[in-house]
């Protein structure tokens, strides 16, 4: 008796340690361009230190960047950016928190287009949204591909009148962002 309850422990301690553990990955060099293109010029901006993490656990996204680290071809057009669209002191970063929809395998490498859906904060305001992309599962990174349109309105950033031919009202923005596995990952399995 006492060796089939000993047996049925241990089957129940190896069942346990077996199941999936969540992996944390992360990445610190994504890249997020924007383009706007209007009657009289056309801008494009891109920003390199773009901060992200995934929990494979709870297919929860993260994306972070800070304003001021948008580069412009035209330094007096960063400087004007910063300081009369985006007020970039006051509000520092961009960020979208969201919930990955599909149900993905992430240890199978592949191509899948996925939804994510969450908060979305863009000079202080937060709106919830649902951004659409691919995730690419290598054997050792996942990468994380979007397109999406951005309205300035609905983020309360005015266009002077006198730039207002200069500037688009609905900015195009695409992302490409490279994770691994955290260190973090490394250490809890």
């Amino acid at each position: 008796m006492k060796r089939k309850l000993a047996c049925i422990i241990i089957f129940l301690i190896n069942l346990q340690a077996s199941k999936a553990q969540p992996i944390i990955f992360t990445g610190n060099n994504g890249l997020v361009n924007f383009y706007s293109s209007a009657p009289l010029e056309d801008i494009e901006a891109t920003n390199s230190q773009v901060i992200s993490l995934l929990n494979t656990g709870k297919k929860i996204i993260e994306i972070k960047m800070l304003i001021n680290q948008f580069e412009f071809k035209n330094k007096l057009m960063q400087q004007h950016f910063n300081e009369n669209f985006m007020d970039s002191k006051k509000y520092p970063e961009a960020t979208f928190k969201g919930k990955i929809y599909e149900n993905i395998d992430f240890k199978k490498p592949g191509v899948y287009h996925v939804s994510a859906t969450g908060e979305f904060e863009l000079h202080g305001v937060e709106r919830i949204r649902t951004i659409h992309g691919n995730l690419i599962i290598t054997n050792s990174s996942i990468s994380i591909e979007t397109q999406f349109d951005v309205l300035l309105a609905d983020h309360k950033i005015d266009i002077p009148e006198i730039v207002f031919n200069k500037v688009a009202e609905k900015i195009k923005i695409s992302s490409k962002v490279l994770l691994s596995v955290s260190a973090e990952s490394l250490v809890t399995k």
